[in-house]
C-alpha cells in the first residue's frame, strides 16, 4: 500500500508516517518504480503497534526500544507511566478546582480573576502564616467562593489557619455545606473532625443540624464531641448522652456541663439530664475525680432538684466530693433567686473554696 492508503486505513497522517520513517521506527519495506513508499502488511501491523504504545503515553524513543530490544521489559516502564499519569491527573484536578472556583465567583473582568488566582495561590502556600494572611487579608472586593473555603477547611491542619478559614466560611455568602457534608463522611477521621467543627459554626445553613446529628454516631470520639457541643447549643436533646459522657470522661467537661445547663432550661429535658448525671454518680466505676466533675455539672442545671442533690452530696462519704458539693451549695444559697450569674466564675470559686477547705 502507498502512503496515502496507509494513512486512510490507520488514521496516521502521511506527515507522521514520514516522521516514523525518518526515525527508523516504521520503515516501508519497498519503493515503487517512481520512488514512492510502499508498505507491506507487516509494516501496517507495526504502525498499529506504535500507535497502541503511544496511546499509553510512551515516547517514540521508548516505543523504538520496546519494539526492537527483547530485553526491554514493560513492568518498570508501566509503573513509571502510572506514576506520571497520576501526577498529571492531580495537576489537572487542581487546575479544574481553580477554574471552578473562579467561575463560582462570577468575575466581571480579568482583574477579578487575577485577584482570585492570587488568593488561591496564597491558600495553597506551604507557609501557614501566608495561608492565614490570604484568608484574613483577602483582596478588597473579591468574594471567596464558599466551596473553595470549605475545601481549604477540610485540608487545613494548622489550627490557627483552620480557625481563620472557618471564620471566613461562616461569614461567606455562599453555601459550602455540601462540601463539608462530604468531608463529614470521609474515611479520614481528621477530615471528619474539621468538617464537623466548620459545620458547627454555620448556624444558619439549612441542613447543618442534620449533618451534625448524623455525626453523633461517628466512630471517632472527637467528632461525636464536637457535634454534641454544637447540637446542644442549638437545643437538640439527642446530644445529651454524649455530653454527659464528656463530663464523665473529663473531655471538655466544662463546656459540656454548660451546654447541659442550657438544655435543662427546657422542662422536658431537665429530668432526663438530671437522671443521667445521678446515674453516673451512683455508678460503681465512678472514681472521686469523675464524681467531682459530675457534681460540678449539677450546679449548671436549672430548677431546685439539682440543689437538692447537691445538698445530699454535701454529706457524701467521699470527703472531696462532699467539700465541692458544700461549696456549691453556699454559692447557690448566696445567689439571688432566678439569677444564674456567671456560672463559670461561680464554679471556679466553689472549687477554690473546696480546695481551701481540703488543705486547711
Amino acid at each position: 500500500m502507498l502512503i496515502g492508503e496507509v494513512a486512510r486505513h490507520s488514521g496516521v497522517s502521511p506527515r507522521m508516517l514520514r516522521h516514523y520513517d525518518a526515525l527508523g521506527l516504521v520503515r516501508p519495506t519497498g519503493r515503487t518504480v517512481g520512488g514512492y513508499r510502499e508498505y507491506s502488511a507487516e509494516d501496517v501491523r507495526r504502525i498499529f503497534h506504535v500507535e497502541s504504545l503511544r496511546s499509553l503515553g510512551l515516547s517514540l524513543r521508548q516505543i523504538g526500544r520496546a519494539l526492537e530490544d527483547p530485553a526491554f521489559t514493560p513492568s518498570a516502564l508501566v509503573s513509571d507511566l502510572i506514576r506520571w499519569t497520576e501526577d498529571r491527573l492531580e495537576r489537572e484536578e487542581e487546575l479544574l478546582e481553580r477554574l471552578r472556583a473562579i467561575d463560582a465567583s462570577a468575575p466581571t473582568g480579568w482583574q477579578d480573576v487575577l485577584r482570585l488566582v492570587e488568593l488561591i495561590q496564597g491558600l495553597n502556600s506551604t507557609s501557614a502564616a501566608r495561608r492565614q494572611q490570604a484568608v484574613l487579608a483577602r483582596p478588597e472586593g473579591v468574594s471567596i467562593p464558599a466551596e473553595l473555603l470549605a475545601g481549604a477547611v477540610l485540608a487545613e491542619s494548622d489550627p490557627n489557619v483552620a480557625g481563620a478559614l472557618r471564620w471566613a466560611l461562616a461569614r461567606s455568602s455562599g453555601d459550602g455545606l455540601a462540601t463539608l457534608a462530604a468531608g463529614a463522611h470521609s474515611e479520614d477521621a481528621d477530615i471528619r473532625r474539621r468538617a464537623v467543627l466548620a459545620i458547627a459554626e454555620m448556624s444558619e445553613a439549612p441542613g447543618a443540624t442534620a449533618v451534625l446529628e448524623d455525626a453523633l454516631g461517628d466512630p471517632d470520639k472527637t467528632v461525636r464531641r464536637h457535634a454534641a457541643l454544637a447540637l446542644g447549643s442549638r437545643g437538640v436533646t439527642a446530644a445529651v448522652p454524649t455530653l454527659v459522657g464528656m463530663v464523665v470522661e473529663g473531655s471538655n467537661d466544662v463546656d459540656a456541663a454548660e451546654v447541659l445547663g442550657t438544655l435543662s432550661r427546657d422542662p422536658g429535658c431537665a429530668d432526663r439530664i438530671m437522671t443521667a448525671l445521678v446515674d453516673e454518680l451512683a455508678a460503681p466505676t465512678a472514681d472521686s475525680a469523675t464524681r467531682i466533675r459530675l457534681t460540678q455539672a449539677l450546679v449548671e442545671l436549672s430548677g431546685t432538684t439539682a440543689q437538692e442533690v447537691l445538698r445530699q452530696l454535701a454529706h457524701e462519704g467521699d470527703r472531696a466530693v462532699a467539700l465541692v458539693a458544700s461549696a456549691f451549695v453556699e454559692v447557690l444559697d448566696k445567689r439571688s433567686p432566678g439569677d444564674r450569674g456567671d456560672e463559670v466564675s461561680s464554679r471556679r470559686a466553689a472549687v477554690a473554696s473546696a480546695q481551701g477547705r481540703g488543705t486547711g
